[in-house]
C-alpha cells in the first residue's frame, strides 16, 4: 500500500508561500437530507461541489467570528488565562531548578548580552 503525500493545492481566500505544502483534515458532518438536497442543489448551480461550498461557509464563518465582538472578548479572556498559566507554569520551573539556577542564568544571559553590546560599540 502507497502512501499518499500531501497535495499543494491552498484554499480560497488563503495565501499561498512559495513551494509550501498543505494538510488537510478530514470532516464528517451528519446533516438532514432536506439540507444535503439543498446543499447539492446550490452547488449544482454554483458549477462546484460540495465540498467547495461547505469549505466556502466555514471560511465564511471564521470571517465573520473575527469580527464578533463577544468571540473576540472570550478569545481576549482565554489568552489572559493562556499567559497566566504560562507565567505559573515557568514559576513552577524556576522553583523546581532552584533559585541559584535562575539567578546563574539569568546573570549569563545579561552578559551575552553585554558582550554583545560591548563589541558592537567597539566596531562602530
Amino acid at each position: 500500500m502507497q502512501e499518499q503525500q500531501p497535495q499543494e493545492q491552498p484554499f480560497e481566500g488563503m495565501p499561498q508561500a512559495e513551494h509550501q505544502e498543505q494538510y488537510y483534515k478530514t470532516l464528517a458532518v451528519r446533516v438532514e437530507e432536506s439540507l444535503h438536497a439543498q446543499l447539492r442543489f446550490i452547488a449544482q448551480l454554483s458549477g462546484s461541489s460540495i465540498t467547495d461550498e461547505i469549505r466556502r461557509s466555514i471560511e465564511a464563518r471564521i470571517t465573520a467570528a473575527q469580527d464578533d465582538p463577544e468571540l473576540i472578548a472570550r478569545a481576549e479572556q482565554v489568552r489572559g488565562e493562556i499567559e497566566r498559566e504560562a507565567a505559573a507554569r515557568c514559576e513552577a520551573i524556576s522553583g523546581f531548578f532552584g533559585q541559584a539556577a535562575v539567578e546563574a542564568t539569568t546573570t549569563a544571559r545579561a552578559a551575552r548580552r553585554g558582550s554583545k553590546t560591548s563589541s558592537a560599540q567597539g566596531e562602530s
